[in-house]
């Protein structure tokens, strides 16, 4: 049986999340760390992040849930055509991933995605206006939080 994809910019409460990385605050904007390991999502971990929500602090993959999510068009998640297309590279080597063999942006825009995948985070507490198009958010009233 083949394994589903994973999305790399999941939801902590969809079903079988795990911590992807930490974002962390970098010199050129925010910057994820990642956890090379399976780290599932449990409640325990979500409460450990305290006042501050667990998508400004922490970055989960999940399987990707395809037609049933508002990135996925045409076969492919739009959202790492956009990534891929919109954002400059942030690193040059593959980063450490350990969803990389089944993730969903690497198996559809291979080592292009990886290379700007340390810079997205999945809710920005400043949002930048080129973010927040390739995100698909530039034309919502506010950026969930």
């Amino acid at each position: 049986m083949k394994r589903p994809l994973s999305c790399p910019s999941a939801q902590p409460e969809m079903p079988d999340a795990q911590v992807l990385g930490v974002v962390e605050r970098g010199p050129e904007g925010p910057e994820l760390t990642y956890v090379n390991a399976h780290v599932p999502v449990t409640p325990d971990l979500l409460e450990a992040t305290g006042a501050v929500p667990p998508t400004h602090v922490l970055r989960f993959a999940a399987p990707c849930a395809e037609s049933k999510c508002t990135h996925f068009e045409a076969g492919k998640c739009q959202l790492a055509v956009r990534i891929a297309d919109g954002l400059s590279p942030r690193v040059d080597k593959l980063p450490p991933c350990a969803i990389r063999r089944t993730c969903r942006w690497y198996v559809q825009e291979g080592a292009a995605a990886c290379h700007r995948c340390p810079q997205v985070v999945t809710r920005m507490q400043e949002a930048d206006p080129r973010m927040l198009e390739i995100a698909g958010l530039a034309h919502r009233d506010r950026v969930p939080g």
